[in-house]
């Protein structure tokens, strides 16, 4: 098994359950574990090493070891005996049910998923902040940062003014992340950064960030309404349209121009999301930026880029 080398050293008590080390065939049922002592729901979800995906959906789509095995919004749970139980079947990667996460003073959990080490320091310091340290679990590519949000705000998994900016995605209210324990595809662990840092509050920066509409709305548009000739080219139009954005816009024009790739992949058209990604580069984003922007757009209208 790959072990993460995105982490940084030792950071856990050397006899902490989930300290870096931990055996594989052990690290589900312990991270399950440290999750539901310290109040986080917990559910099982499919393992790369089953045979066959353990996912409640029809057709998996190849993304082993993420696909929730129940119906997380109801059979998460807090008991320590369930979970045993649970995990004791046979092999299962712990999630955690966010939206039935509750902090201090009835706040609510938002998690905060980087792409790649550092991506949410690096947006911190683009907005003249430093990121907190808070409770950490490196994955496969980079980490997820669990912090508290008012339950006021009834965030999401909208990225605000960060879409564009942002190499990765928030997840709040129905939302799950796969947690410390698990397996991922690549073999690489999930792993605390440091199991005794608890979630901190989350910047103001972020709250606001995360509430304000990006420039370009998410809406429902219909390209074979009545003002557009007959035999209209969907993609062509995206991808012009993408291709014409003048400088300081090209973010907000390629995430309204992926909203709409993905309602039109949604209801059966054609997918442009690889032909935005080529306008994209060749209108002056980055490789890396545009792919963020267009993943955003599909998360935000619940397709999956």
């Amino acid at each position: 098994m790959t072990r993460n080398t995105n982490a940084p050293a030792e950071a856990g008590a050397p006899n902490d359950p989930l300290a870096r080390g931990t055996e594989p065939s052990v690290a589900p049922l312990n991270g399950a574990l440290w999750l539901v002592r310290h109040g986080f729901p917990v559910f099982p979800c499919d393992h790369p090493e089953l045979n066959r995906c353990a996912g409640l959906h029809k057709t998996c789509d190849g993304s082993r070891g993420k696909h929730p095995a129940v119906a997380f919004t109801r059979a998460w749970t807090l008991d320590e005996a369930k979970v045993h139980e649970t995990f004791a079947r046979g092999l299962r990667n712990p999630a955690v049910a966010v939206g039935a996460c509750s902090g201090p003073n009835g706040t609510r959990l938002l998690v905060v998923d980087s792409d790649r080490p550092g991506a949410i320091e690096d947006v911190a310091a683009a907005h003249g902040q430093e990121w907190p340290a808070t409770m950490r679990v490196w994955t496969a590519k980079g980490h997820h940062d669990y912090v508290w949000a008012p339950a006021a705000l009834q965030l999401g998994n909208g990225l605000g003014t960060l879409q564009g900016q942002f190499d990765g995605d928030v997840r709040a209210g129905n939302a799950y992340v796969i947690g410390p324990g698990a397996l991922h595809a690549s073999g690489v662990l999930y792993e605390l950064d440091d199991p005794e840092r608890p979630p901190v509050m989350a910047p103001h920066w972020l709250l606001d960030a995360l509430v304000t509409r990006p420039a370009f709305a998410v809406r429902r548009t219909k390209w074979w309404d009545t003002t557009r000739p007959e035999g209209y080219d969907r993609v062509r139009g995206l991808v012009a349209f993408v291709l014409a954005s003048p400088r300081g816009t090209r973010n907000n024009r390629l995430f309204w121009a992926a909203c709409r790739a993905a309602e039109d992949a949604q209801e059966g058209r054609e997918d442009a999301r690889h032909a935005l990604l080529e306008a994209a580069i060749e209108a002056g984003l980055s490789e890396r930026e545009a792919s963020a922007t267009i993943r955003s757009a599909y998360n935000r209208t619940g397709a999956t880029a």
